[in-house]
């Protein structure tokens, strides 16, 4: 049993897996996010991409997802505050150099039919 990458002490394959796996939908943009920052740990670009909404998934390619993802060892995730739809943490990450960085970022989602899609970050 692999405790889930995004930290909520729950097995991975009762927590995030469901929603990368597509066997549900994330029910909050707070789910989602933490959904999201599993998907990178364990390398799942299409779950990335899909989860990215239209109108800015074209900004993103799947190529440099997978080597942000695999070039970096993803420790753990903070959640800093949640709203019904931004969602402001720290991804921390040992990068391909074995330095210790932090991924500050506040998120927003958007529902739209039905799901939860990531919009775009301020950094």
């Amino acid at each position: 049993m692999t405790i889930c990458y995004c930290g909520n002490h729950l097995p991975f394959e009762k927590c995030c897996q469901p929603y990368i796996k597509g066997l549900i939908k994330a029910p909050t943009a707070g789910a989602l996010m933490r959904s999201r920052y599993s998907a990178y740990a364990t390398g799942d670009a299409d779950y990335l991409i899909a989860t990215t909404h239209s109108s800015t998934r074209k900004l993103y390619n799947k190529k440099e997802i997978l080597t942000r993802s695999q070039n970096n060892q993803w420790c753990h995730l903070e959640i800093l505050e949640v709203t019904p739809n931004t969602v402001t943490f720290k991804a921390h990450y040992i990068d391909n150099h074995k330095k210790e960085q932090i991924h500050y970022e506040k998120s927003t989602f958007i529902f739209e039919d039905g799901s939860w899609f990531y919009v775009d970050g301020e950094y």
